[in-house]
């Protein structure tokens, strides 16, 4: 089950991607919530107005897709989360999860560009699965942390290298404006496992960037539950989970987003993430 944001020129609605087509869900009685999500009662009514609506159904292509999560109460990442990706920094596993911020107004929709910033050169893509939080959750036990996730979505953790090793700290390179696309669709937990998906990242149509959730250092359990015991999580709060190895600035010799390029993220079950990089207009 993959729910989307869209618009056909009005206000944003919700609805569920069948392959090619979207079903509206604009006649359900209750509002769709992050924390609706985690109702399994809910998302039963959901699958009976989805077949009771099947011919509404409307194709992808005459749409505007938007991020599941337009703003965010905060994005709070998680770095050096995969092996393969410490691997190649030559860094040593953490021994908790690394956190750091990134701006809630750095979200912007599939489809929508990337904007390079004039002064900065190094503009670089991470693929990351994103967990939304479904519900209101404070020093939570592993064991039940997955009950508090509405679900899953794709994040491009876009990155300006520059800015984050010139400054010693990442928030200013990870939160200039657009520099978080994040969907297409946003599928509910118990519907995929989030610690075994295959992800990737292209650019160009290169595959940059391949690898699955396997190689987390820290799982999705014990992410929720770590960030949980430091601050509350509430519902439309969103976790990204980490990039895999490949990244750009690590290659030999670096290879960097430039105007012009158009960025694929990609996660098993969740869908393809699209945009193109465009230089900032003066």
């Amino acid at each position: 089950m993959q729910f989307v944001r869209y618009t056909t020129g009005n206000s944003p609605v919700w609805g569920i991607r069948q392959d090619e087509e979207i079903v509206p869900l604009a006649g359900l009685r209750e509002e769709i919530t992050y924390q609706q999500l985690t109702d399994t009662g809910f998302l039963r009514v959901v699958e009976d107005a989805v077949d009771a609506t099947a011919a509404q159904a409307l194709p992808v292509s005459q749409v505007n897709l938007l991020a599941p999560v337009p703003r965010p109460g905060k994005i709070i990442c998680v770095g050096l989360n995969y092996h393969d990706h410490a691997e190649e920094q030559d860094e040593d596993v953490p021994e908790r999860p690394l956190l750091f911020g990134k701006s809630e107004t750095a979200v912007t929709n599939p489809g929508d560009p990337i904007i390079h910033p004039a002064e900065l050169d190094e503009v670089d893509f991470e693929v990351e699965l994103g967990v939304v939080i479904g519900r209101t959750a404070k020093d939570i036990p592993i064991d039940d942390a997955r009950d508090y996730v509405a679900g899953y979505t794709g994040i491009n953790d876009v990155s300006e290298r520059d800015a984050q090793f010139d400054d010693g700290q990442f928030f200013r390179g990870k939160s200039y404006d657009t520099f978080a696309p994040m969907g297409p669709t946003l599928v509910p937990d118990g519907r995929l496992d989030p610690d075994n998906l295959d992800v990737a990242c292209r650019v160009n149509g290169e595959t940059m960037q391949s690898s699955n959730t396997e190689e987390f250092i820290f799982g999705v359990e014990e992410v929720v539950s770590y960030i949980s015991g430091i601050t509350t999580l509430r519902p439309g709060d969103v976790i990204s989970t980490g990039t895999p190895g490949g990244v750009g600035i690590f290659r030999d010799p670096p290879e960097l987003l430039k105007p012009g390029d158009s960025v694929d993220v990609e996660i098993e079950g969740i869908g393809t993430l699209t945009n193109p990089v465009v230089a900032e207009k003066n």
